[in-house]
């Protein structure tokens, strides 16, 4: 494979520039560069989170770029007057392309910080109008005191992504601050997909609608058991696919693979745009609305049933006595998987409580809410989920820390 070795900054601008150099090896700074690359040139190269494997490099092309910036500019009314509170890590497309997408878009400003502190964010918040997070920072905004109604009197635009956000969560940051979050949906190789709407309703637990030129459907599911309607936590949505997507901002081919393979990428047709698979289950609901309820490596098949992390955590989420909550499978010999459940105290919970007396009122409230099978076989109470860089739960983490269990 080509490798590029740079030995200090003018070989940055070299490379980027795609200017031609002397002799010497350099570029002569006073002569132009040359003309503006085209929307199909790569632009950028970022590599998956790489949890279910090894990372994979993901060639983002200029145009991809400029399209998703472009729908989000219009999707979330951003303007060269907005004010952007930015504390997302610069090594992933959230903070790199979806914050810097829009503010550079549009010639907004930035109050930017080199990582999140919740205290540092309540304190910038004052005078500005939009602050993009994950789940994790929420929390811990909700945790500072100050997190409300008027530290966020300036504010037009809460966003959430990365990770699902609980419609506890947002219920509590509207209650706080009087502003419902816009949670959206998309992944590295395919930027922004969809987002709850400025002007409309915003659904808590769902990651809203397709945006302008991103073409979405729900696939077959390839090799699981048979899909169970019941126990929905959305009324009125359809039955579970698989997530597949195409349009101006997905990529093409993962780096050094070129041939789409069919576990990733498929067309209907010889010829036809291929749909990227994206490894997401989901609902429509009968707005369009998409809701999430889990990555397809994560289903739990019990006696030949599915079942939906996304659907236990909900229902468990909502006891008071719960901070977080996480869902996974865990090998049974009877079963071939059974339920588990990983639970954080809410810090409001009375201190003498057991753990077994949690993980009691936690069963009791499954039981009362969901099918017998989906109920949680074992309950693990911790002080903390394991996450990873972009704050997901790292459910693969939890899977060896309780697989003997």
């Amino acid at each position: 494979e080509p490798r590029v070795v740079l030995d200090g900054h003018r070989s940055v601008c070299d490379v980027v520039g795609g200017a031609p150099t002397g002799p010497d090896g350099s570029v002569d700074p006073h002569r132009p560069v040359g003309t503006t690359p085209g929307p199909e040139r790569i632009a950028a190269m970022l590599y998956t989170s790489g949890t279910t494997g090894r990372p994979k490099g993901v060639p983002i092309s200029g145009g991809a770029l400029a399209a998703n910036a472009a729908a989000l500019v219009d999707a979330w009314g951003f303007t060269e007057r907005d004010v952007l509170v930015h504390a997302l890590p610069t090594h992933h497309a959230h903070g790199l392309f979806v914050a810097l997408g829009c503010a550079l878009t549009t010639g907004a400003s930035m109050r930017w910080f080199d990582r999140f502190d919740a205290t540092t964010v309540v304190e910038a918040l004052p005078g500005a109008s939009a602050f993009m997070g994950v789940p994790t920072h929420y929390v811990r905004l909700l945790g500072q005191p100050r997190f409300n109604r008027a530290a966020c009197r300036t504010m037009r635009l809460l966003t959430s992504g990365s990770a699902p956000l609980s419609a506890v969560g947002f219920r509590r940051i509207a209650d706080r601050t009087g502003i419902e979050v816009v949670e959206r949906y998309g992944m590295t190789e395919t930027l922004m997909l969809t987002s709850n709407p400025l002007d409309g309703p915003r659904k808590p637990g769902s990651v809203g609608l397709p945006l302008p030129g991103v073409e979405l459907r729900l696939g077959a599911l390839d090799g699981v058991g048979p899909a169970e309607a019941d126990d929905t936590p959305v009324d009125d949505a359809g039955p579970v696919g698989m997530v597949e997507v195409r349009g101006a901002a997905v990529f093409e081919h993962y780096w050094g693979r070129t041939a789409a393979p069919a576990d990733w990428a498929r067309p209907d047709h010889p010829g036809e745009p291929a749909w990227f698979r994206t490894g997401d289950l989901g609902r429509l609901d009968s707005d369009g609305y998409l809701h999430l309820v889990g990555r397809a490596k994560d289903l739990i098949i019990s006696g030949g049933l599915n079942v939906y992390p996304a659907e236990v955590e909900a229902v468990l989420e909502r006891h008071p006595d719960v901070e977080e909550v996480a869902v996974i499978g865990l090998s049974d010999d009877q079963w071939g998987q059974r339920v588990t459940a990983v639970a954080v105290r809410s810090a409001t919970m009375d201190t003498g409580t057991s753990d077994a007396e949690l993980a009691e009122r936690l069963v009791d409230a499954a039981r009362s809410d969901l099918s017998a099978y989906k109920v949680p076989r074992r309950v693990h109470v911790v002080d903390s989920l394991p996450r990873n860089t972009m704050g997901k739960v790292d459910k693969a983490e939890l899977r060896r820390t309780f697989g003997g269990g």
